[in-house]
């Protein structure tokens, strides 16, 4: 199973879309700055997780969620769904 996945940087005007086969470790490595892209940003919250069965397909939605109109449909998100 993959994951797509978004944090939403609780100190500045950032959001981070990834893609992982496990969402606790991967935003684990975020928030404690194992990651060069996203340490500054951090600390974040989850706001967005989908899951797929495939790589293939996770990483479709991954690049249309990192596209100007998936990054609008994220900023305009009310409540967080759950995987």
């Amino acid at each position: 199973m993959f994951f797509v996945y978004a944090l939403k940087s609780l100190s500045r005007a950032y959001i981070y879309v990834g893609l992982t086969n496990d969402v606790d470790r991967r935003v684990g490595e975020h928030n404690t700055g194992q990651n060069r892209t996203t340490k500054a940003y951090r600390p974040f919250d989850v706001v967005f997780v989908e899951s797929f069965p495939t790589r293939v397909e996770a990483r479709k939605r991954e690049i249309y969620l990192k596209s100007g109109i998936g990054k609008e449909f994220l900023k305009n998100l009310k409540t967080l769904p759950r995987w």
